[in-house]
């Protein structure tokens, strides 16, 4: 049984942060549920998810599949995850 609770909302700034470690494979499934629950009541994220998942059928073409070192795999998720809060503030304080 999931953890699931649909009266919890997700901003869209943590479902972008986390969309990565959705397509990766690298959730648990309550967080996998409340990611997908969010998405389909959210177009912006659903439209943002379906290039991140372009993004990563693509890199995985160009790059013959080779797994990224665990070092550079964390690296690259702080950063993602610093460039969509950036955006979202950014956004926000423009108004």
């Amino acid at each position: 049984m999931s953890d699931w609770d649909p009266d919890m909302e997700l901003d869209c700034t943590a479902v972008l942060a986390d969309v990565w470690l959705m397509l990766d494979g690298e959730c648990d499934e309550a967080t996998r549920a409340r990611l997908q629950h969010h998405m389909e009541h959210c177009s912006p994220c659903i439209e943002a998810y379906g290039i991140e998942e372009k993004i990563k059928g693509l890199l995985s073409r160009k790059c013959g599949g080779d797994r990224a070192p665990e070092s550079l795999r964390e690296r690259l998720t702080v950063e993602l995850r610093r460039a969509f809060i950036a955006t979202e503030t950014s956004v926000e304080t423009s108004d």
